[in-house]
């Protein structure tokens, strides 16, 4: 009978198999029996290798399985797988030749029973998203430099050791008020929401922080209430939620105003550091020193301006007299002058006049006739025989009496 497994030549009918042939028939075995399959259990020795491969154990109470998830696979979770963590992986049975050894390649992983709560947790992101309450605009600005940083937390959770820790590092100036709320079972939700608003009552700080540690879908739930999202919105404080690890993502996270990976990093984010705060004061002080340096410097040039403009009463006295004694000079020129022009002017009319003058003109040898009746004669035939004129010389006047005209 013909042996299925391929090997060396048959010595006394007895085919002898190499360990690889051997192996890679295991191996084709299982994968042809056994495809992809789902397979649920806890996580345990989780390591992620410099290539990106990951490798874990798949256990439950009396049994365990080596997994390998490759780094193309394990790239695509939007979520970070811890040890401890229920989970389901769809993989395939195989054998891992070079070592011998049984495992589960990897194709995908889910945490366990987060099927129908994701999809809660999506339903109502969707619904509260389309309504608007996670719109930008909502957002509010946090404080620069707050007095008061309220905490919302379980007095128990590590984050609230994480949280103080982290603000007394960066800046103890700062006070700290701590509301103890639990985070996490059934009513938390409720308990939180009702933190908020005493807090808000109370108005004692600048702003709120809502952290608690990692966990479970189940353990975070909580932080997926309705409840408490409409009471983050209603806020008259900003709101920042520190929940879980970076990976975890609650209704919550987009309800706040900002949302932070981690607890230690909700803190960091509201906290400005005092090192920096005392390097922008001593630079601001540095600025300002400068700023009051240039303006004494302005006013002292400003002064000096001011004296060279001042002068003494008795300089300023001897420059009216000066002034008043150059004006009486310029007066006595200007009337000098003025009746020179006059006088100059005066000969001009006076020769122009002279040259009109009658008795000028009798000077020259001529006369000037008069009729009986005192008017000039200027034709022979204006005088009538036996009329008596009278004739103006230059000097003295000549009477006459007319024979014939």
């Amino acid at each position: 009978m013909q042996n299925d497994f391929p090997g060396a030549p048959v010595a006394s009918g007895v085919r002898v198999l190499s360990v690889a042939e051997l192996l890679r028939s295991v191996r084709d075995t299982l994968e042809r029996r056994f495809p992809l399959a789902w397979v649920k259990g806890e996580l345990s020795n989780l390591s992620r290798a410099p290539s990106g491969h990951c490798y874990f154990t798949l256990k439950e109470e009396g049994a365990q399985v080596d997994c390998v998830m490759f780094r193309s696979r394990a790239a695509a979770l939007d979520w970070e797988p811890r040890d401890g963590m229920q989970v389901e992986v769809r993989a395939l049975p195989t054998l891992y030749e070079p070592r011998g050894r049984f495992q589960l390649t990897v194709e995908a992983m889910r945490r366990a029973g987060v099927g129908p709560l994701y999809e809660r947790f999506l339903r109502l992101k969707e619904r509260l998203g389309a309504e608007g309450l996670f719109d930008e605009a909502l957002k509010r600005e946090l404080p620069a430099h707050p007095r008061a940083i309220g905490v919302v937390t379980s007095l128990a959770a590590a984050a609230l050791r994480d949280v103080l820790t982290t603000l007394a590092r960066r800046n103890p100036a700062i006070a700290v008020i701590v509301y103890p709320v639990p985070v996490q079972g059934e009513g938390a939700a409720t308990q939180i929401a009702g933190m908020l608003g005493c807090a808000n009552a109370r108005a004692e700080c600048d702003v709120l922080l809502l952290v608690r540690g990692g966990g479970s879908i189940e353990d975070l739930w909580q932080f997926n209430e309705e409840a408490l999202a409409r009471a983050i919105r209603a806020s008259a404080i900003p709101v920042v939620v520190g929940v879980g690890h970076e990976t975890d993502f609650t209704i919550a996270d987009f309800a706040a105003d900002r949302r932070a990976p981690t607890p230690t990093a909700a803190a960091e984010l509201v906290s400005p550091a005092q090192e920096e705060l005392f390097k922008k004061i001593s630079e601001c002080a540095r600025c300002l020193g400068r700023e009051m340096q240039r303006k004494l410097q302005y006013a002292a040039q400003a002064l000096d301006a001011g004296a060279r403009r001042l002068v003494h009463p008795a300089a300023r006295l001897r420059s009216y007299q000066q002034l008043m004694t150059q004006l009486r000079a310029r007066l006595a020129f200007a009337f000098s002058h003025r009746v020179h022009l006059c006088q100059a002017h005066l000969a001009r009319l006076s020769a122009t006049l002279s040259s009109v003058d009658p008795a000028a003109v009798l000077e020259r040898g001529y006369s000037i006739t008069y009729g009986a009746s005192g008017k000039v004669l200027r034709k022979a035939s204006q005088a009538r025989p036996g009329e008596r004129l009278r004739t103006q010389l230059a000097e003295g006047h000549i009477e006459s009496e007319v024979k014939k005209s």
